[in-house]
């Protein structure tokens, strides 16, 4: 019975790698990565037919399923701001890195307690901007791209990168300014 019962599954798996397999290698460089995501997509196929959940528009279904794997995949690529990431050089070229401009937690409660305060501040200030502008302020400053590399990878102009940068940095400033004048007083 289990069989006859996978035959509608191998069926659309066979009228639908070429095409799903194509579709997913045009947009994820590595094959290893496009296999991966191929093999996911058909066991989801397999998971939700196996669960009876109806599916009506099944090519439909798998295409937005691969879309889905493959934004997952770039998520988990894409490298965290991090403490330990450098940041801009300083003029004799050396590299600051966040992890060096704030508090050390070695330092006693209060100044861990002011490197956790503006973390979460810088964090919580940080998500409030429009994505865009959120991407390249954290990959300007804190990866320390250039923009010249930026707009090579999103396709975006140099100019609307450094706009969309002013516009973030303009809101951190009015947004940390509080928590920036409070700490200078203790």
């Amino acid at each position: 019975m289990t069989g006859q019962q996978d035959e509608p599954i191998s069926e659309v798996i066979r009228q639908e790698r070429t095409r799903l397999r194509n579709f997913i290698r045009a947009r994820v460089d590595d094959p290893l990565d496009a296999e991966d995501i191929l093999q996911e997509v058909f066991c989801e196929l397999v998971v939700a037919y196996r669960l009876m959940k109806p599916l009506e528009q099944v090519g439909a279904w798998l295409f937005r399923v691969a879309r889905n794997r493959i934004t997952d995949r770039f998520r988990k690529k894409k490298p965290d701001a991090s403490l330990d990431a450098p940041m801009n050089a300083t003029e004799d070229g050396e590299f600051l890195y966040l992890e060096e401009m704030l508090p050390s937690p070695d330092a006693g409660p209060e100044a861990a307690y002011a490197r956790n305060v503006l973390l979460q501040e810088l964090e919580d200030a940080l998500d409030e901007l429009p994505k865009d502008q959120r991407y390249v302020f954290i990959a300007h400053e804190i990866e320390g791209r250039s923009f010249k590399d930026l707009a090579s990878e999103t396709g975006v102009s140099v100019n609307t990168l450094l706009s969309r940068k002013h516009y973030a940095v303009l809101h951190l400033r009015q947004r940390l300014q509080a928590i920036y004048d409070e700490l200078e007083e203790v």
